[in-house]
């Protein structure tokens, strides 16, 4: 699945090899080539993902990514540091400030790529392309398909996203305002009331493969999938 990521480099060369790279592996690519621009692009929506690199112009990579860090909203953004430096202490320092990998210039498109979903499956499982199987239900995210033994259920867009998140992140409970950011993206306003029509939705379209049980109600709290029957439901 396509994430949205946001390259953030002021050598025009190395930014354009990058995006070009993203773009033909299916991401969606922002660009910045300073702090400042870069954060523009995440007060406007949040990306999945950040490539920054060590050295800018003004506020440094490293500075940005503490910035990053620190703010709520942020704080778990995925960050890969791209930097000519090598030494083992700098590595050490980028991955003290939070940055979750770290690549060394210059790094082959192929390896970039695979850094991606390697960080992408450990902190955003969402926007990985790998199938999850849960209970006798499966999702496959590169063919858009939900199955039971073969018996395809029928999803519209949004419910698809509903199961694809509660499906990655099993067992969790979730508040109706982290399926809204986590589901519907942080800066579309939608009434929390939204979660539990497209919840009554998704439930209705699992009923036709006796599937509904799987996602539960938790009492004051929200939402959660989950593969044991009647656990912890309200």
């Amino acid at each position: 699945m396509a994430a949205t990521i946001l390259v953030v480099e002021d050598e025009p060369a190395i930014q354009e090899l990058i995006s070009y790279s993203l773009r033909q592996a299916g991401h969606v690519v922002f660009c910045a080539e300073n702090a400042e621009q870069a954060m523009a692009v995440v007060n406007d929506a949040l990306p999945d993902l950040v490539l920054l690199d060590w050295m800018l112009p003004g506020m440094s990579g490293v500075e940005f990514a503490r910035m990053l860090r620190h703010a709520t909203r942020t704080k778990t953004i995925p960050i890969i540091m791209l930097t000519a430096r090598a030494e083992e202490s700098d590595k050490i320092a980028g991955l003290e400030i939070g940055a979750d990998d770290y690549i060394t210039k210059p790094f082959s498109p192929r390896e970039l790529i695979a850094r991606i979903k390697a960080v992408l499956r450990r902190r955003s499982p969402e926007v990985a392309d790998d199938m999850i199987e849960i209970g006798g239900l499966r999702l496959d995210p590169a063919t858009h398909r939900v199955t039971v033994n073969d018996q395809e259920v029928v999803l519209g867009p949004t419910e698809f996203r509903l199961l694809h998140f509660l499906m990655s992140h099993p067992e969790r409970v979730h508040t109706r305002s982290q399926l809204l950011d986590g589901v519907w993206g942080d800066h579309v306003f939608v009434e929390d009331r939204t979660v539990d029509v497209h919840i009554r939705r998704l439930r209705k379209a699992l009923e036709t493969v006796a599937k509904d049980e799987l996602i539960q109600t938790v009492r004051g709290s929200g939402y959660r999938l989950s593969a044991a029957r009647n656990a912890g439901m309200g």
